[in-house]
């Protein structure tokens, strides 16, 4: 449960930190639409720990079921549904749809190969079927990973202009079903895709010196959900305070450990 407001209102004040601002906005259609500064838990892996006090909750879409996004909702949080978009994964129960045509490189990863995002032909069903399963699950939003690949080794042609298609494309899909969506990564296409997009989750930007390309969402209203991996957090917190970004440190596996700004 939630600390009751004046508490944390008072520990808030003794963090050096301001009260964010409320998290349950909501956009011309309707849609949630996370504000500069709300707090979030991303957890990947691991059993799920439901005790961290925020009212974000980003999680797998496929490991997760409709009992655990009720449950989320019970607590009064918003539950975010994690898929790849841009990048196949073996792992996965509906790994044995990718045709072999849309299969690049590897992206680092164990068991992921980037996607030929220019083939919409094949990808658009695969991914709204995903993407049904996250709306029909309950999830409030969607994080669709690996939206970056144009500027990847991936094996296909890509170009700036396959890449803005296709993330419009997933931005449509998860609209159409009543979701929010979020941008993540992507930092160069920010300012043609920002109105397409509800909030934008951001890995390592400080590490790079990349925070600042995130102003157009803090700009529009819109949350922006970042992390760093290799940085104290004395390193990054009073940049993110300035920037009212979502921020906290997390290890690599995306597990429940988190150290937030």
């Amino acid at each position: 449960m939630r600390r009751p407001v004046l508490l944390t209102a008072l520990l808030l004040l003794l963090a050096g930190c301001s009260s964010p601002p409320p998290d349950d906005g909501r956009d011309d259609a309707g849609r949630w639409q996370p504000r500069p500064g709300t707090a979030w838990q991303w957890q990947l892996s691991g059993r799920l720990d439901t005790t961290v006090d925020v009212p974000v909750y980003d999680i797998d879409g496929f490991d997760h079921t409709a009992a655990t996004v009720a449950s989320l909702h019970d607590d009064g949080r918003k539950v975010v549904c994690y898929v790849s978009t841009g990048a196949w994964e073996d792992f996965r129960p509906d790994a044995a749809d990718f045709p072999e045509s849309v299969l690049g490189e590897g992206n680092g990863w164990e068991g992921e190969r980037w996607l030929d995002i220019r083939a919409t032909d094949v990808l658009e069903p695969l991914m709204a079927e995903r993407l049904d399963m996250c709306r029909d699950k309950g999830f409030d939003a969607v994080e669709p990973d690996n939206m970056d690949g144009y500027r990847n080794e991936t094996g296909f042609p890509l170009t700036a202009d396959d890449q803005l298609r296709y993330n419009r494309l997933i931005a449509e899909l998860a609209h159409d079903r009543g979701m929010a969506v979020g941008l993540k990564n992507d930092l160069d296409q920010i300012p043609e895709l920002v109105d397409d997009f509800d909030f934008a989750v951001n890995e390592q930007c400080a590490q790079y010196g990349e925070c600042a390309d995130n102003r157009p969402f803090i700009d529009a209203g819109k949350a922006v959900f970042h992390v760093e991996y290799e940085l104290p957090t004395d390193r990054f917190c009073a940049e993110s305070r300035e920037l009212r970004l979502s921020s906290m440190l997390k290890k690599y596996e995306l597990g429940a450990w988190r150290e937030a700004c």
